[in-house]
Parts: C-alpha cells; structure tokens; sequence
C-alpha cells in the first residue's frame, strides 16, 4: 500500500512538472502593444461644453410652437455618444443625433414646446451621455400668456 501511494506520488509530481510551461514565451509583443494602448485610453472621456446651458424664450402665446437649437462641442479625448434625451414633460420634445461626435467636432440638438401651461413656464431635458458626470442638463423656459378667452389654470397659490 505505502508503495502504491509513493508511485502515485511520484508520478504526480513529474507530471505536473514536466507540463510546466514558460508562460513569458506566449505573449506576444503585438499583444502588449494593443493592451497598453487600450489601458491608456481608458482614461479618457468625452466633454460636452454647451454654448449654453439655458434659453428663455420670452413671452409667447399659449398654444404657440416654439424651438431652439442648443449648439455644443466635444471639448474631450473620446468620441461623444447621447444615448438619451428626455424631458420633464410631454410639451417638451428633443432632437439629437444617434452618431457619435468625434474630440472636436460639434453638434446640435433641437429643443420643441408646444407653448402649455400659463405664466412663467419651466422646462428641463435631461441627456445620458459617455462624458465622465454621464449626465447633462438644459432648461427652457417662457412665459406663457393665456390665449383669450381660456380659463386660468388653478395653481395652489391661487384663490
């Protein structure tokens, strides 16, 4: 039995050591090059810069359509991807582009409401993008006189 059990052993010990290879000879050089590179690039992000961040329509009548073109640039190192835009309410629709924006270059994305609501009127949409914060903010805002004859929308300030 002690027999049986110092073979096994010995062979064990051979195998496992006879299979043993020289992991350095496996990595190529080409290999290393594209794995730096990528880890060099990991760090850097893309940086929406708006040329601004707010757009006050002024006063406009309710029920009038309006829009504004908010212009940015990619101030970053990385492509810039919008994967969403969404706004804080229905009356507010953006537009923007799926491709990405190369360090760099520049975009728009086009703001639309339907001019609801009455008196001062603020809007927000709101963007996910690949830049470091992973989101963006931009406000519209107006103010809405009612249109003749429409019924004042009650607020709960008002009597």
């Amino acid at each position: 039995m002690k027999k049986s059990v110092l073979i096994v052993a010995i062979l064990s010990v051979f195998a496992f050591s006879s299979c043993k290879e020289n992991a350095a000879d496996k990595v190529s050089e080409e290999n290393v090059a594209t794995a730096a590179d990528r880890d060099a690039d990991s760090g850097k992000f893309p940086v929406i810069t708006f040329e601004e961040n707010q757009f006050d329509f002024g006063t406009i009548e309710q029920g009038t359509n309006v829009e504004h073109v908010f212009k940015f640039k990619n101030d970053g190192e990385a492509p810039l991807m919008i994967v969403n835009a969404k706004s804080s309410c229905g009356c507010t629709i953006p537009e923007y582009t799926k491709d990405p924006i190369a360090p760099g270059d520049s975009g728009e994305m086009l703001v639309k409401f339907n001019g609801s609501g009455q008196n001062q009127v603020s809007k927000t949409v709101t963007l996910t993008t690949n830049t470091k914060a992973g989101t963006e903010t931009l406000m519209i805002k107006a103010f809405v006189t009612p249109k003749e004859g429409a019924a004042p929308i009650k607020t709960p300030t008002s009597k």
